[in-house]
């Protein structure tokens, strides 16, 4: 289940990252739709970043009953990539979900050996999205 706070006025369908949600765990999950502005200041205080990213995964503390865990995601990012990769803003928007989620999952591509990646591709192809930030970043 999703519990939305949507800061922005844009509007998603948000019907497939309901699906992936559920594919992927039965806990619910925070989803913060906002701006650059805001993802900015949001990664400069928890990461230590000055600068907008497109997701960020805060996973909730262990306890019975708790939340898997907040996503923030950056309409303005979301819109941009889109553009820019030529398919719709919802497949976008589905696209970081899934890399967000899979980060709430425990997941790391940062020090994984393409554990993540591999859950992405899988998918990324059960949902029949475009390639993923890991699977584009790694053709580059």
């Amino acid at each position: 289940m999703i519990e939305l706070d949507n800061r922005t006025e844009k509007n998603y369908h948000l019907a497939l990252v309901e699906q992936i949600s559920d594919a992927l765990s039965d806990r619910e999950i925070e989803l913060i739709l906002t701006d650059n502005d805001e993802i900015s200041q949001i990664n400069r205080e928890f990461r230590g970043i000055d600068k907008a990213t497109d997701v960020l995964s805060f996973p909730s503390d262990p306890f019975p009953g708790a939340p898997l865990g907040s996503i923030v995601i950056s309409v303005d990012k979301v819109e941009s990539i889109a553009k820019e990769l030529g398919h719709s803003e919802n497949d976008e928007l589905a696209l970081l979900f899934i890399h967000g989620m899979l980060h709430l999952l425990g997941f790391d591509h940062e020090v994984d050996n393409g554990e993540m990646r591999d859950k992405e591709v899988e998918m990324i192809e059960k949902f029949n999205l475009p390639k993923s930030l890991i699977v584009r970043t790694l053709e580059e």
